[in-house]
């Protein structure tokens, strides 16, 4: 059943592939940070032995979010997110969530999954060198960036309820809740920079997580 369910959301995600315009992928410059991140992967193909490669380029701040296929640098196609792109004995899929893309995988013919690497220069390429030579630090990096995303919507959940509360036919039929926690102005705003700064963190290592859905809804 679920694989079913995964085969039909490929197939359409699969449609609405669009072809490249062929340009060539500039250099990844420390600036670039900035404005796109890039994945790669090399991919073997089984009959004929030829490895290509290909890139994922994912611009910031676009309206509409989307990423470019590059097969050995040239511009091949391009779609919106999520997506995926059929490649050489298989498929490379890409999810997203509100704050960014959270997964980049390389399916190949077999269901065998690879995650395609982020570029090193990149800043997800930086965290994830810090994930790889330093695990127990990135691993108290991750873990207080979950704790903060977890306080932020303890928060968020007991002032929506005190708003909710404030309302006259609510709180005569059902009745009246103060929020035990009443913290200034800039103390929210402190929070709220913290867990925004929290849950891109998660997304740079690609970590999907219910808190990061959640506080990006309130």
């Amino acid at each position: 059943m679920f694989h079913f369910i995964r085969q039909r959301k490929r197939r359409k995600r699969l449609a609405q592939v669009k072809a490249g315009d062929g340009h060539l992928l500039k250099k990844y410059r420390f600036w670039s940070i900035f404005t796109h991140s890039l994945f790669h992967i090399e991919v073997t193909n089984h009959s004929s032995g030829k490895t290509t490669s290909y890139t994922i380029k994912s611009k910031y701040f676009l309206e509409k979010p989307r990423v470019d296929l590059y097969r050995e640098n040239r511009h091949i196609a391009y779609s919106k997110l999520p997506a995926a792109f059929p490649v050489e004995n298989g498929v490379i899929e890409i999810t997203n969530n509100s704050t960014g893309i959270n997964g980049i995988h390389y399916i190949g013919a077999g269901e065998d999954t690879f995650i395609v690497s982020p570029d090193r220069r990149s800043i997800r390429g930086v965290r994830m060198r810090v994930h790889r030579r330093f695990p127990t630090l990135s691993a108290f990096i991750g873990m207080t960036a979950i704790i903060i995303l977890f306080i932020s919507i303890v928060l968020s959940i007991s002032q929506f309820v005190d708003s909710i509360s404030a309302i006259p036919w609510v709180s005569e039929n059902i009745g009246a809740f103060e929020s035990p926690i009443q913290l200034s102005v800039w103390t929210y705003f402190a929070i709220g920079i913290a867990a925004a700064i929290a849950g891109a963190e998660r997304v740079l290592m690609l970590k999907n997580h219910w808190l990061i859905d959640m506080e990006s809804r309130h």
